[in-house]
């Protein structure tokens, strides 16, 4: 089957013969006010959040994504190193101003960094 591209996505061109779908089965796209409704809220929304809650949230990101290399079968160590240092900037970089989860940051930070030294020990070979 074809398929015709446009700017609301691609559509299936049945071949004659073919049962056409209904368009009115389909979901219709937002139109752009509620797109513009939408943004506007969620620009509001972020507004409203304290910049140190906003930055605490993108570290525990980088906690995860450090703590996903690490745990992948062969683990990826630079990759994982690249996100440990991402959040050390971020936590040491901003001491004193990480709120109230900024302890949890640092012990967080703290885990990451034994957990890379021991997943590093085990991946190298037995016979160095």
């Amino acid at each position: 089957m074809s398929t015709l591209w446009t700017p609301d996505g691609e559509h299936p061109i049945p071949r004659a013969g073919e049962n056409r779908p209904d368009p009115r089965s389909e979901p219709a796209p937002p139109t752009d006010a509620e797109t513009d409704a939408e943004l506007a809220e969620a620009r509001e929304q972020l507004a409203r959040t304290p910049a140190e809650v906003v930055v605490a949230n993108h570290a525990y990101g980088l906690w995860q994504l450090a703590a996903l290399h690490l745990t992948l079968d062969p683990p990826q160590l630079d990759q994982a190193r690249t996100a440990i240092d991402g959040l050390a900037a971020l936590v040491e970089g901003m001491a004193g101003r990480l709120g109230e989860a900024e302890p949890q940051l640092v012990e967080a930070l703290a885990q990451l960094r034994l957990a890379f030294v021991e997943v590093s020990k085990a991946a190298r070979p037995a016979n160095r």
